[in-house]
């Protein structure tokens, strides 16, 4: 039993780190798309920090599945971040078109049920 709540507890903090580095990394494209507007180097960091963002979305379907795979819990984080990951998807896809106006309000979307999401745990 114990065993049970340790990993229990261990998957929940590998769900917590997710969470709180997907928020983080996409306040970070919130600064770089300012500096896009102001800086020389902003298209480059911008362009890196969305692939770290996407990857961010892809780990935290990883700890998703891995919170409740093993428990038996319920499939709603998983779910979460499905959606995440496909909202995640299309603002990549937004963003090489150029389509600012659904990539900028798209992102403040991701970024608010990000910082839900983040509170919830």
């Amino acid at each position: 039993m114990a065993t049970q709540a340790t990993t229990a507890q261990r998957h929940f903090s590998f769900l917590q780190m997710a969470i709180t580095l997907q928020t983080l990394t996409i306040f970070l494209q919130a600064v770089s798309a300012g500096l896009l507007l102001t800086a020389s180097y902003g298209e480059t960091l911008h362009s890196v920090g969305a692939r770290v963002m996407y990857g961010a979305s892809m780990l935290y379907v990883l700890a998703a599945v891995l919170a409740w795979k093993p428990g038996g819990g319920s499939p709603r984080p998983v779910w979460h971040a499905s959606g995440f990951l496909v909202l995640a998807s299309a603002q990549v896809v937004l963003g090489i078109a150029h389509i600012p106006s659904l990539h900028l309000p798209l992102g403040v979307l991701m970024f608010g049920l990000s910082v839900l999401a983040l509170a919830r745990r």
